[in-house]
């Protein structure tokens, strides 16, 4: 396994990445809240994490990927109800967009997207315990709410004070609370919305407890890796923190913490609740896939990235373009005459070069994934391609594929030009299988005419669904 230096945010400083079980790496990074479509700043992290996942894999680690899904929360209930739909099936419908959409962008590294909603007994069991070793109390409405008070080392990710999250700062005054910085953990269930039973009355889960609840059982108490926007920090994961440290007396959670700069639009934070978005889907459509992965990895993860709607997405499709030449240049060279065909070696020394550079980009992308320095060697690669005189068909298909070593490597590790690779069935299956659990979903709460809106929009794609006793399965009937 490749040595690999990973800037941990808890410490503030650039860590030996050292697995608690080598091989084997666990790696956690919050997903969607799907009250409305994604955004083209969530792409970015998405993108980031694939790389992320992609290298480790490529260095001989064993990771499991999870990528939560938070299906109920109060910003999806509010949006639910404005379309005047139940808003699990709200939540079903924009990730199924997400997915698809992920699919496009090549993002296809995650092993498990859990919903939020089928941890309800893990985070009933957290809050239990939570409970219990007098961490968190219910309040008069059936509520209950951890006690900031109680963990002393709140604030320590994320550098805040815990003094100065007093009404009028951070905070908002709740009678409910013993005081204002707790957070609520089961929020007493609300005529109309979405519940379930437990010891304290009936509710649903607060935004943070799902997290550490799913990872305590994916995981284990601690694990090795944890990921998101650095927007994220505070409160979300500085309460993860303080939620899974009371609740096993184990710490850390997590070895590394890894957060992903914002993406901004003309320097503005981008949030579908203000509304100044761009949508990830139509970034993908006006750019392509490549040309957008480019540019969020020609800067460094954790530097913020400034959009510009009017200039951003051209001018990736135009540097894509530029780099990707001489690999369509071999690509093609490669596929006219077959394998056999006869042929000179590269010249000089370039096969040896490219081979080298293979190395020199593992080795840049193992210091801190630094993506944005492995694409200036690509481009460097690029040019020194360009200046190769005579025709590629001269050199034999071991020499091609020599050369274009550097290209292979960024479409594994990099997700780049893979367009001439993936075979269509390929890249819909998975897509498939999201709708097919998100209908298995549907059935299970008896929203059965959700259930037949997904089944109606899968046989409008080709694709038959025979539900039995085992479950659902599918088959193409048609071009999909």
């Amino acid at each position: 396994m490749r040595r690999v230096a990973v800037y941990d945010s808890r410490t503030r400083e650039a860590r030996v990445f050292a697995p608690i079980t080598p091989p084997r790496v666990g790696l956690y990074v919050c997903g969607l809240t799907p009250y409305a479509p994604a955004h083209i700043g969530h792409g970015r992290t998405f993108v980031v994490f694939d790389v992320v996942a992609r290298s480790l894999r490529r260095w001989g680690y064993r990771v499991f990927y999870v990528q939560n899904v938070t299906n109920l929360d109060d910003k999806l209930i509010a949006r639910a109800a404005e379309e005047g739909i139940d808003p699990l099936a709200l939540a079903e419908r924009h990730f199924a967009e997400y997915a698809r959409t992920m699919e496009r962008l090549g993002v296809r590294s995650v092993d498990y997207l859990p919903f939020a909603t089928d941890y309800i007994p893990e985070i009933l069991a957290q809050i239990r315990a939570l409970v219990d070793r007098g961490f968190a109390y219910r309040a008069a409405d059936g509520s209950v709410y951890f006690e900031v008070a109680r963990f002393p080392g709140y604030g320590k990710l994320s550098r805040q004070n815990v003094a100065e999250l007093r009404p009028g700062a951070r905070v908002e005054v709740d009678p409910r609370k013993r005081a204002p910085e707790d957070f609520a953990i089961w929020k007493a269930a609300t005529p109309g919305e979405p519940s379930w039973e437990s010891p304290w009355g009936p509710g649903r889960p607060g935004w943070h407890i799902e997290d550490t609840a799913m990872t305590g059982r994916l995981f284990g108490p601690r694990y090795d890796l944890h990921g998101g926007g650095v927007d994220l920090i505070f409160p979300h994961h500085e309460a993860e923190v303080a939620l899974s440290e009371s609740a096993t007396g184990e710490a850390p959670l997590a070895n590394y913490w890894m957060h992903c700069g914002l993406l901004l639009l003309r320097g503005e934070k981008m949030s579908k609740s203000l509304g100044n978005v761009a949508p990830l889907d139509a970034s993908v459509d006006k750019a392509g896939p490549g040309p957008l992965r480019l540019y969020y990895l020609n800067a460094h993860y954790r530097s913020p990235l400034d959009f510009d709607p009017d200039r951003s997405l051209d001018e990736a499709r135009e540097a894509y373009a530029r780099l990707r030449q001489p690999f369509d240049r071999i690509s093609e060279a490669l596929e006219r005459g077959g394998p056999d065909r006869e042929g000179t070696e590269p010249p000089g020394p370039l096969g040896d070069e490219a081979e080298a550079l293979v190395e020199r980009l593992d080795a840049t992308l193992a210091d801190d994934f630094n993506s944005r320095e492995a694409i200036a060697l690509l481009f460097g690669w690029a040019r020194r391609l360009g200046e190769l005189s005579g025709s590629l068909d001269a050199i034999a298909p071991a020499g091609l594929e020599r050369i274009r070593a550097p290209y292979d490597w960024a479409s594994e590790v990099l997700g780049l030009f893979e367009e001439r690779r993936a075979a269509p069935e390929d890249r819909s299956s998975r897509v498939v299988d999201v709708a097919i659990a998100a209908r298995a979903r549907a059935r299970a709460r008896g929203d059965f005419a959700e259930s037949d809106r997904i089944r109606d929009e899968l046989r409008a794609a080709g694709i038959d669904v025979e539900d039995g006793a085992a479950g659902s399965r599918w088959r193409r009937s048609g071009p999909g």
